[in-house]
């Protein structure tokens, strides 16, 4: 007994009662791409407001100090804002690595500067107030507040704030990591588009090769049977138009009622009786009642029309058993079994079964990780069996 098993998420328990529905992994709660940018832009307000309000007040405080730090925050979400929307895209993104390295220099040296002439104003203005202070509220010449000469420092560390130079080079990390995060996403938005497109392209591929190649062989019985019973075969071309009005019209959405898909697979069944002999005894049976679920159109034809194609013979005894079951509203379980003859061997991938082949190959698009196939070449009852089950939503 040969048995090949593709996809196989729902497993059968060892003591053989088969899992149904495996317990669905946990997905985490991710919030809308709109309302994670917003809340980014919010974190990165309140993280540049905590930063900049909270540094040492130094020789200013009250309002000159909070008017400073109001204008070092505006000029920072101006650079985060200028970095992450053109520096980074132009520049950086364009391989011009010397010109954005020569954009952050002079952002850091045009803010350093813009600081320290600012700071240096108000230190003078409350200086000037200072100086206008009468004498009677016993400050003396070398008592002066900050702004009087014998505070002032000389050097590069007279106009440098390291505070400010670190804040400058913080913001502008923040907006070309922002940048590179957003166009991560963007690329990421756009290769999830291309696949959804690459998919869509695939399964219609796919459907149109399974469609002929039913209706290629149903048109052959046909023609053998009008040979033989006229009556019988306007009966075929009736249930036919019925089968086809299905796939045309009922199917455009992608997806189907399942009463409809086992409704075709007993028009089918029905359709290839009319050919058949009574040495073949054909059983199918469908769950009572059918609970409603969307699937796939034409997901299970390929099955029961391989057993029909390879289970019958004209001499010996043959048998077809088709069943459908639901152990749960979202789950099916579909077993095809038929008889084995010598003459015809039948594997599932071998290039006669190109309905199987293609029927694989839409359930690993259709179904990914929901379902799980199984084909027995050879039971113990000299069968040969295909065993699906499928989680459908």
């Amino acid at each position: 007994m040969n048995t090949f098993i593709l996809p196989t998420p729902l497993a059968p328990k060892p003591s053989g009662a088969h899992v149904y529905l495996a317990k669905a992994p946990w997905m985490p709660f991710f919030m809308p791409r709109q309302a994670q940018t917003w809340l980014l832009h919010a974190v990165i307000w309140v993280l540049l407001g905590v930063l900049l309000f909270t540094q040492p007040a130094g020789r200013l405080s009250g309002r000159p100090y909070y008017l400073l730090q109001a204008a070092l925050f505006v000029t920072s979400l101006s650079i985060f804002y200028l970095n992450s929307n053109w520096a980074v895209p132009r520049l950086l993104y364009h391989r011009r690595v010397l010109l954005y390295i020569g954009f952050v220099v002079i952002v850091v040296l045009g803010v350093v500067m813009a600081h320290r002439r600012l700071q240096t104003y108000f230190e003078a203005s409350i200086g000037n107030f200072r100086q206008e202070v009468p004498q009677s509220y016993g400050l003396g010449p070398r008592e002066r507040g900050p702004g009087g000469p014998q505070r002032s420092q000389s050097g590069i560390l007279g106009w440098v704030n390291p505070a400010v130079v670190l804040s400058t080079l913080l913001v502008v990390g923040l907006g070309t990591s922002v940048a590179a995060v957003q166009r991560g996403q963007r690329e990421s938005q756009l290769r999830q588009a291309l696949e959804q497109e690459k998919l869509s392209t695939e399964l219609s591929w796919l459907k149109a090769q399974i469609n002929p190649h039913f209706f290629f062989n149903t048109l052959n019985n046909i023609y053998s049977l009008t040979l033989l019973d006229g009556e019988r075969a306007r009966e075929a071309i009736h249930r036919l138009s019925r089968m086809m009005r299905y796939v045309l019209y009922d199917t455009q959405h992608g997806t189907a009622q399942l009463s409809q898909e086992v409704q075709f697979l007993q028009d089918y069944i029905d359709l290839m009786q009319l050919r058949l002999t009574d040495n073949v005894q054909i059983e199918f049976t469908t769950p009572h009642p059918l609970q409603e679920a969307p699937i796939a159109p034409m997901i299970l034809l390929t099955f029961v029309e391989n057993a029909f194609k390879h289970g019958v013979s004209t001499l010996a005894p043959s048998r077809i058993r088709i069943t459908v079951q639901q152990p749960t509203p979202q789950t099916l379980e579909v077993t095809v079994q038929n008889s084995v003859f010598a003459d015809r061997p039948v594997a599932l991938d071998e290039n006669s079964g190109i309905g199987l082949v293609n029927t694989r190959r839409r359930l690993e698009l259709l179904y990914p990780n929901r379902h799980t196939l199984t084909v027995t070449e050879q039971t113990p009852e000299h069968e040969y069996q295909v065993h699906l089950l499928l989680r459908l939503s």
